[in-house]
């Protein structure tokens, strides 16, 4: 048999052959418009009568799955674009973009070339419909800052404990006031029911009214009446009443631009519409190679005894009910509501004993739930007179959540009961899990290695007192209490509180501190805790004339790989703490202030317009919780930053030091409290990763679709360019 030898010439010379063809395709499908669509894809190329139009999106919707499913992507400077990946299903597929009005829907099925026709807004006031809350609610006209400190009722009304505009802000505006739990500035929020305006005389008793309404409305109401209710009723009831009279947005989003357009979003329906979701748990977040492909879990806080589970692969969801040790357990549905709700009028839709509030999942894909298990008073081993270590330096009288294990093998929960209180939880490297949520003064802990060999609950937990090192020694010594005058011979204790919390490569455990200013504390728990616990307290800079930046308030926090803390601000600004800048001492009495390391504060203000009238803060976005994308899961580069962009309805990431914004254009509506990520495949490239957030807004009914509309899980995915597939 005859063999034909190919000389290094040959080949060469042909594979610039093929080279050029390559080329020459790809250079022809560009100047087509054409797009090269596989067998799970829609694509083709976006145009109106202005031409092609870049940056907008393209959604496709199913109902045919066992749940509803939407994927999203962004066209390219070409208006091209690529859907990848579709399960098989009729789909609806129309476009949405700014300074546009929805296209009509047009049906497809996944391997077909579709081209389709935007279509422009007739004018501002449809094209503004689309933008997101930020920018309705950036028309709100906050209180100047030459009204604070407040006066009282008898004065300006604003009560006389608001002492700056950013205290106000903060209160009443931001996310620890109404932004906390809802998306204010979207169509439900700014426009007030019919329902309630046929009831009252004008829009601020209609506001009275509406901030009281459904099982919440008992917290709303009294946070009115903490800053002046007066005025801050009338201030929201200025606010709807100018857009109701014809005001529209100054300020215009931007179309996606660069890396923003090569972002792919997956929307999966996944609980029933009268819960809602708090956080989501896909993986370990020390290895999230965890679980690859497996179920993602959804906590419903206050609104329902179960966990949401959704298969990704089988676009299935289902269920694991929750129990309580204790019968009397108190619930959410005893909380009736405090006036009719427009939607669900007197019902109590919310009905939870647990209180499922975050997860962590451990490296064998166990689900460990922060979840309520007894009546609020703590077990007689917690309180004075035990032997247990730590009770025996700071006892516990009453505690709400503890813990529920969910283990995906047995499909069994087992509930574990602490003497503190969990919200968020997270491993540290030696599996033991951190708490926050306090009872003020404390951090807890759990050893989820103790457990396993002893399922002894009393002897895997520990907690500690915040204990500032102020004698400067470098040891933990005695110490004075908060209400007492320090002793320099002395250590100090101080009575706060994590929100956030997360543990530091270097051992340490990190948390957020609400309030105002608010702080950043690191908890080291040293060889023997909890007698050799010490902690560092570090407040946000505000009104420190040394400080180079000024902010306030953070809610959530993250830690990067190199152990530089990551924190939302009420401010508008998303904060970067690097301890080893610090150029003074970091114990002793200067330390004790807090104010002692503005060098290590670093803040990147969040994009968007600010409120009318507000100089002590940066933007009126709203920043719930964040997570720092260590592994690279979103596919925009390790160790990104990213937060909850909730009023830019969309994910915020860092990049370069630069912000981008991953926005979710439908429904509208998207708002997210807790951030996780995981790793399917390392070998797939960008399909093998995400980032995932549920919508995590009290109200889901006022996200578009209304009424019946339930919660989702959003998946976050970049990939190299808006064409791959």
């Amino acid at each position: 048999m005859n063999k034909r030898v190919l000389y290094p010439g040959t080949l060469l010379a042909l594979a610039l052959v093929l080279a050029a063809m390559l080329v020459g395709s790809r250079a022809a499908q560009a100047q087509s418009g054409s797009v090269r669509v596989g067998n799970a894809d829609l694509g083709g190329v976006v145009t109106s009568s202005k031409g092609p139009e870049a940056g907008v999106w393209v959604i496709a919707e199913t109902t045919e799955l066992p749940t509803k499913f939407v994927k999203i992507v962004v066209t390219d400077d070409q208006g091209r674009y690529l859907v990848p990946e579709l399960p098989k299903a009729n789909y609806n597929v129309w476009v949405r973009g700014y300074g546009l009005v929805d296209s009509p829907k047009v049906k497809a099925t996944p391997g077909q070339s579709l081209n389709l026709k935007a279509v422009v807004a007739p004018d501002k006031k449809a094209a503004v419909e689309y933008y997101p809350a930020l920018y309705w609610f950036s028309l709100l006209q906050v209180p100047p800052k030459s009204d604070f400190p407040g006066t009282g009722p008898s004065g300006n009304g604003i009560a006389t404990s608001v002492k700056s505009q950013g205290e106000w802000i903060r209160n009443i505006v931001n996310t620890d006031g109404c932004t906390g739990c809802h998306q204010m500035g979207d169509k439900a929020t700014r426009e007030i029911p019919q329902s309630i305006l046929s009831k009252v005389a004008d829009s601020k008793a209609a506001w009275d009214l509406r901030i009281k309404a459904g099982q919440a409305g008992g917290g709303m109401s009294a946070r009115f009446d903490q800053v002046g209710r007066q005025r801050a009723l009338a201030m929201y009831a200025d606010w709807s009443d100018r857009i109701a009279h014809g005001e529209l947005p100054s300020a215009a989003p931007s179309r996606p631009q660069g890396r923003e357009r090569n972002v792919v979003v997956t929307l999966w329906d996944w609980a029933d519409p009268k819960v809602y979701l708090h956080d989501a748990i896909s993986s370990d977040k020390r290895n999230p190679g965890v679980n690859a492909n497996g179920p993602i879990y959804g906590a419903l806080e206050e609104s329902g005894d179960y966990l949401t589970v959704l298969d990704p692969v089988r676009n299935a969801t289902s269920q694991v009910k929750l129990r309580v040790r204790d019968p009397q357990t108190p619930s959410s549905f005893a909380t009736k509501p405090m006036a009719a709700s427009p939607y669900w009028g007197d019902e109590a839709i919310w009905n939870s004993q647990t209180t499922v509030h975050s997860f962590s999942m451990d490296k064998q894909g166990r689900v460990w739930a922060a979840a309520r298990v007894r009546k609020p008073t703590t077990p007689a081993w917690c309180q004075a007179g035990s032997d247990h270590p730590s009770a025996k330096l700071f006892p516990i009288n009453q505690g709400q959540r503890g813990l529920e294990l969910y283990e995906p093998k047995t499909k069994e929960t087992t509930t574990i009961d602490t003497c503190f209180t969990w919200g968020h939880v997270n491993f540290d490297d030696r599996d033991v899990l951190w708490s926050s949520f306090g009872p003020a003064g404390i951090e807890g802990w759990f050893d989820t290695r103790i457990w396993d060999k002893t399922h002894d609950e009393k002897q895997a937990q520990g907690w500690s007192a915040f204990v500032l090192d102020y004698n400067g020694n470098g040891k933990r010594d005695a110490y004075t209490e908060p209400n007492q005058p320090p002793d320099p011979t002395k250590d100090k204790r101080i009575n706060v509180s994590f929100y956030g919390d997360a543990p530091a490569p270097d051992g340490s455990v990190w948390g957020s501190v609400l309030g105002m200013p608010g702080a950043l504390v690191r908890f080291v728990p040293g060889s023997h805790p909890p007698e050799t616990a010490l902690a560092e307290y570090y407040e946000v800079p505000w009104n420190n004339p040394k400080a180079p930046v000024q902010g306030f308030a953070p809610r959530g926090m993250d830690v990067d790989s190199k152990g530089v803390v990551w924190a939302p601000l009420s401010s508008g600004h998303y904060a970067s703490f690097d301890r080893s800048k610090c150029k003074g001492p970091l114990n002793g009495p200067a330390a004790a202030t807090g104010q002692h390391c503005p060098e290590g504060w670093t803040l990147y203000t969040f994009p968007g317009p600010n409120y009318k009238g507000a100089v002590e803060n940066g933007s009126a976005e709203s920043v719930y919780y964040n997570f720092v994308d260590r592994f690279d899961m979103l596919g925009a580069g390790k160790d990104v930053p990213l937060a909850t962009g909730n009023l830019s309805e969309g994910l915020l990431a860092i990049v370069d030091g630069k912000f981008l914004t991953l926005r979710v254009p439908y429904p509208m509506g998207y708002y997210a409290k807790g951030l996780d990520g995981r790793i399917d495949n390392s070998n797939a490239g960008w399909k093998g990763k995400a980032i995932y957030t549920p919508i995590s807004t009290r109200a889901p009914f006022h996200m578009e679709g209304g009424k019946g509309t339930p919660p989702k899980l959003v998946k976050f995915q970049m990939r190299p360019d808006p064409l791959a597939n």
